[in-house]
Formats: C-alpha cells, sequence, structure tokens
C-alpha cells in the first residue's frame, strides 16, 4: 500500500495496487511519512477501513475537524472495548466515536445538557456495553482530566452496541432499548408487581424480549401455522395470554403489524413464569 495523503499524525489515506483506498489509523503512523511512501503491511491494533471516493471525502473533512488526542483516545476506547465484550467491533466505530467525543466535550465546555432519554433501558439491557462505556468515561477523565456525566457511558454504550460485527446495518440499540423498556413496563403494570431483579425467571424474560424485539425490527418474526401449542396456552394461562395480548394490540397501534401467534405463545410462556415464581 502507498501514502495518498497524510491526515494527521495518526491518520493515512491509502491506496492499493487496485486503487482501493483505505482509511488507516494507528498512533504515530503518519508522523515523518510523506504521499507517495510504502507503507508496512497493517499492524495490531491499527484501524484498517476501506472506502469509496464520496467516503473517503468524508471521512478526510471528519479527521480534520477533530484533534488527534480525540481520534487516539477513541481507538484506545474501541480496542478495550473489544477485549470487554470479547466480540469485534465495526472499524468505523473509531471515526463515529471520536465525533461523537468532541461534541460531548464541546458540550461540557459549553454548558449544553442534552439527556439520553433511554439512559434507564440502555443501563439495564446492554449492561455490558453500559460498563465498557463506564470506563471510557474515566479514559476521558484520566486522559483528558474531563469528567463526563453516567449519561455519557449510555451513550457510548450505545455506539458500542450498534457497531458489534453481524448487527444488521439498520440496526438501532436506542430504538431496541426503548421498545424493550415498553414492553416490560406493560408487563409490569398488567400484572400489578415489580420484577424480581435477581430472579433467574426475570432475566430469562428480559433475554427473551430482547431478542424478540431484534426479531420483530429485522423482520424475522417466530411463525409457525400449526397453532396447536397456543390453543393449549390460551385454555392453560388465560391471565398471562391476556397481557401477551395486550403487548400485539400495542405493536399493531405503534408499528401497525399483526405478532403471529407463535411468538404470542412464547410470550405467555415467559410471562407465566414471572407470575408464578412471585405469586
Amino acid at each position: 500500500m502507498r501514502i495518498k495523503k497524510v491526515l494527521n499524525s495518526s491518520v493515512v489515506l491509502v491506496e492499493d495496487d487496485a486503487h482501493q483506498e483505505s482509511i488507516l489509523l494507528g498512533k504515530g503512523i503518519g508522523y515523518g511519512q510523506k504521499p507517495g511512501n510504502v507503507i508496512a503491511q497493517r499492524q495490531e491494533n491499527q484501524v484498517f477501513l476501506p472506502v469509496d471516493n464520496a467516503r473517503s471525502r468524508q471521512i478526510v473533512e471528519l479527521v480534520n475537524s477533530l484533534p488527534v488526542a480525540i481520534l487516539e483516545l477513541a481507538q484506545e476506547i474501541v480496542i478495550d472495548a473489544q477485549q470487554r465484550l470479547k466480540t469485534p467491533l465495526g472499524e468505523n466505530l473509531v471515526f463515529v466515536l471520536a465525533d461523537h467525543l468532541n461534541f460531548a466535550l464541546e458540550r461540557i465546555r459549553t454548558g449544553m445538557v442534552i439527556t439520553n432519554r433511554v439512559f434507564w433501558e440502555i443501563k439495564s439491557f446492554y449492561p455490558q456495553e453500559f460498563e465498557a462505556g463506564l470506563h471510557a468515561v474515566e479514559q476521558v477523565r484520566q486522559r483528558l482530566g474531563v469528567e463526563l456525566p453516567e449519561q455519557e457511558a449510555a451513550n457510548i454504550a450505545f455506539h458500542l452496541a450498534n457497531a458489534q460485527a453481524g448487527s444488521d446495518p439498520d440496526y438501532d440499540a436506542a430504538r431496541n432499548a426503548k421498545l424493550i423498556g415498553e414492553l416490560i413496563n406493560l408487563v409490569r403494570y398488567s400484572l400489578n408487581r415489580e420484577l424480581d431483579s435477581q430472579s433467574i425467571h426475570t432475566a430469562r424474560f428480559i433475554t427473551h424480549i430482547k431478542f424478540f424485539v431484534d426479531r420483530f425490527f429485522t423482520d424475522k418474526l417466530l411463525q409457525n401455522d400449526d397453532d396447536l401449542l397456543f390453543e393449549q396456552i390460551k385454555t392453560r394461562y388465560p391471565k398471562e395470554l391476556g397481557v401477551a395480548l395486550k403487548i400485539k394490540s400495542y405493536l399493531y397501534d405503534k408499528y401497525g403489524r399483526i405478532l403471529p401467534n407463535e411468538e404470542v405463545t412464547f410470550l405467555v410462556v415467559h410471562i407465566a413464569r414471572i407470575a408464578r415464581s412471585q405469586a
């Protein structure tokens, strides 16, 4: 690969023999370099992001607008988060996170307060990402001497959840978390009880709801033509079925989508476990 443009001491635009452009980010990688220089094979802890011409211009503009220290810190946060989450994260995350951190620091300097409306949901339903976000906030404090509010941990967790490899490109952690919270609250109010956060049945229910919401937004709802189990559930758990049907009505009213009986059946099973365990 040859360097096409040095963006700063840590980011260069490179081009391979097929004229495919890529952004290469690594601490000090651009120091003393100039266009035309051959750059060594990608090293560990470097970000390699293939881009087309239009995307290249966008990245170049973004990099030019960000302090090098923020880019390097964002890369360290991503590396640390990958180790904590034990999963690869999208290469684009470093630039997205750097842009977010730069804006967060600007808000701190100007006294601008923006409330994260899904803070509780992100904290509750993406606990590993939230813990990684808390560590990122601490990294900012140590490196830059700036105290970010706890809400920033949830904002960072949102980006981590969205960037996990294999996620649908339209995946939206904030949207999902909001619906998860709404459905869990609907169950709480319908059963007229708080859910025991220490209960294995509650943990299983929340996990089921998370995967259910993923299926809902990706058009992968379970749908079996055999309604035998559903008919049995109707007779055995009428109260819990009523709660599941409230969820079905809520989703239809909000999104105009009809929930298949198979999904309703699994909701009833999990709701029944919660109701029986806390009776």
